[in-house]
């Protein structure tokens, strides 16, 4: 074998073991791309207190012993629960995405993984996706005196208003 066949052997053994290990790169930073979720995305909300897509995944029911709900809510692009307040509170611990919380009569609050927000009692807010992520949360609340009063919705306004 002559030494350019040999040398031109050489080239192509590495060219292909070059594009087998990019390959495999690639398939590893795709799969570390995908988003594993803490909890299962749950069941779709059907009811008319939100607006576009939202799932509920509740793990814990208030009970007589401990009177506090755990659910998590996963809110595609642009969904957003209507205004509402809890007799005591809510906390709100934001998982993945972006989302938005506002309290009545305060500017809109942009919110990221690992931020919490601790909603006063009796005070009318709503919270929700972004225009265009994701948002998923774990909502805290007690059923101390009574549950959530659901109020208006959300208008594409105060939706999409900065302040």
């Amino acid at each position: 074998m002559s030494s350019n066949n040999f040398l031109g052997i050489i080239l192509i053994g590495t060219f292909l073991f070059s594009c087998k290990q990019a390959a495999e790169n690639n398939q590893a930073i795709d799969s570390s791309d995908q988003q594993e979720l803490v909890f299962p995305k749950g069941e779709k909300v059907t009811n008319n207190n939100f607006i576009g897509d939202v799932w509920v995944h509740m793990q814990v029911s208030a009970d007589s012993v401990n009177q506090n709900s755990v659910g998590t809510v996963t809110f595609d692009p642009g969904a957003r629960s209507n205004w509402h307040s809890h007799p005591n509170g809510q906390i709100i611990m934001a998982l993945d995405g972006e989302g938005y919380y506002q309290e009545k009569g305060s500017a809109k609050k942009i919110i990221y993984k690992g931020d919490v927000v601790k909603c006063p009692a009796n005070t009318p807010h709503w919270h929700g996706a972004s225009a265009d992520k994701e948002f998923i949360q774990v909502a805290i609340t007690s059923r101390i005196n009574g549950p959530t009063e659901w109020l208006e919705a959300v208008t594409e306004e105060e939706y999409l208003n900065e302040n």
